[in-house]
Parts: structure tokens; C-alpha cells; sequence
């Protein structure tokens, strides 16, 4: 129940609960991986037992869902995908990578989920395969839309530079958890992307 658009009462407090919820599922599932990240480990970070948990997401898979979920909402918010503009959709996946500087702990969920779901009996197995289908064919998209208006350089293939960019921003991803001081993802994703455009990213 809503009042002026607002969760109201116990509704209010279920969401929060939720999102408290899913925040410790970043955290456990981005140190110890899916598989050996716990439900009542979970619970414990959230002071509730784990049937209490359960009341919240019925199963160990459904929680891995809500956590996936809120990471895209976010990058999706920041990266302003609506824009029917291509330049600023990848500008869009800067500002996106950015902010992946100051979550370290989604950046790692991501790494480790990624390389786990590799498996084809992994639950996130179909979840990674779709985005990275989606990921790339948005900013396949991007790149289009900018040749289509004149802001692509010569030479370059929509197709191939999606492909390249997705993989620049996943590597830098393992190598900023390694290293932090010595990676700076956002501008190394700028100087990537300055060559191929003719404007001023």
C-alpha cells in the first residue's frame, strides 16, 4: 500500500527489510561466491534467523535474482539507456563504470558470479548468458546510433567495438580489485573510447 507514491506502515518496513536483505547477499555472495555463500550467513548479517529470511525470499535462488535485479536497476538508472541518443548511451556506461569505483562489493559479486555461471548448472548460468547478450547488443546499438550521426571515426565496426568495450570494462574490473591504486576504470574506459569517436566524449 502506497501514500503519495510512498510504501506506507509495515509495507515501508517489508522493503527495507528486503533491501537489507539483498545488500548482505552482495556482501556474502561477493566474498565467498554463490555456491559457498550461506543463507543463515546472510540472515546472521541482518540480525534474523534464517525462516525469518525465508519469509522474505523463499529460496537461496530467489535471493541470488533479487541481488542481480538491484545491480542492473542501478546501473540502468545511471546509464540512462532510454536516451535514443547513442553517444549518450556511452557516455551513459561511463558514468556506470564510475560508479562501480565507489561499490567494490557489487564489482566483485559481478567478477565472481561471472566466472561461477560459467556452468551450465549454475542458477545464474542463464541470467550472465542474456546479459551479456543484452550488454552487448545496447552498445552495439550506441555505436550505430553515433555513426548515424556522423560522430563514429572511419573504420570502426559497431559490432566489434561493443564486443571489445564490454571485455575492456569486465578486465579492468579484475584488475582494479586486485589493484585499486593502480587502475583507474573510468578513464581508461574514456581513453578506449576517445579514438573512436569524432567528438569529445
Amino acid at each position: 500500500m502506497t501514500v503519495n507514491g510512498k510504501p506506507r506502515g509495515s509495507y515501508k518496513k517489508t522493503a527495507e527489510r528486503r533491501r537489507e536483505i539483498l545488500q548482505a547477499g552482495i556482501e556474502v555472495f561477493s566474498t565467498n561466491g554463490f555456491r559457498s555463500g550461506s543463507i543463515r550467513e546472510i540472515a546472521e548479517r541482518v540480525g534474523m534467523s534464517q525462516a525469518g529470511l525465508l519469509h522474505h525470499f523463499s529460496n537461496k535462488n530467489e535471493l541470488l535474482a533479487g541481488v542481480l535485479e538491484l545491480r542492473d536497476d542501478e546501473s540502468r538508472r545511471i546509464s540512462n539507456l532510454e536516451s535514443p541518443d547513442g553517444l549518450e548511451h556511452l557516455r551513459g556506461l561511463v558514468r556506470v563504470v564510475e560508479y562501480n569505483s565507489s561499490v567494490p562489493g557489487l564489482v566483485e559479486l559481478h567478477c565472481v558470479l561471472s566466472a561461477e555461471a560459467t556452468s551450465p548448472d549454475h542458477p545464474a548460468h542463464s541470467y550472465f548468458v542474456n546479459r551479456y547478450r543484452w550488454v552487448v547488443g545496447i552498445t552495439k546499438e550506441s555505436f550505430e546510433g553515433a555513426r548515424a550521426a556522423g560522430q563514429l571515426a572511419a573504420g570502426v565496426d559497431p559490432d566489434s567495438a561493443a564486443r571489445s568495450f564490454v571485455a575492456l570494462m569486465d578486465g579492468l574490473q579484475v584488475q582494479w580489485l586486485l589493484d585499486k591504486d593502480s587502475v583507474d576504470m573510468a578513464e581508461e574506459t574514456r581513453r578506449f573510447l576517445r579514438p573512436l569517436l569524432t567528438v569529445p566524449l
